[in-house]
């Protein structure tokens, strides 16, 4: 069962580090990379939202009993066959875990194209991702109007 409060904190950090990247982000890619304070910050809270994200659905699966996946990456598709979120919701939270690690481990320095656009149109992704999951709980939480 869906420890309810686990979820909303888990949510709550996911909306705050979304915020802070809303913050810190700049007007363009050029203008962000002339910042560098603002590129560490905002690819610094994306890492960290993504993250957030992610243990939010390993929380859900645990929870709900379902097998564990192998990675991170693999922990949204079985979201998505669970009907928690969509597909297509899965397939951009899959590509975010993976700019998540690129951060994370420092892999060749952080794109500032890369950071920009999830710091434009990733957040869309993350934002969907939450509503996604409120509604699913929702959902799961009201009575079926056939069952009476």
């Amino acid at each position: 069962m869906v420890q309810l409060e686990i979820v909303q904190r888990k949510l709550a950090d996911l909306e705050g580090r979304v915020a802070r990247v809303r913050a810190h982000r700049r007007p363009s890619a050029a203008e962000l990379a002339s910042d560098r304070d603002a590129l560490d910050l905002v690819a610094f809270n994306l890492m960290l939202a993504v993250q957030a994200a992610c243990d939010l659905a390993a929380h859900l699966i645990a929870d709900e009993g379902w097998t564990a996946p192998p990675t991170a990456a693999e922990s949204f598709q079985q979201l998505a066959e669970h009907q928690v979120i969509t597909t297509k919701t899965a397939a951009a939270l899959r590509r975010a875990v993976g700019f998540r690690n690129i951060v994370a481990h420092g892999y060749a320095g952080i794109d500032v194209g890369a950071t920009y656009a999830a710091s434009t149109l990733g957040l869309d992704d993350l934002d969907r991702f939450a509503r996604e999951v409120a509604t699913w709980l929702v959902n799961r939480a009201t009575p079926d109007d056939d069952s009476h």
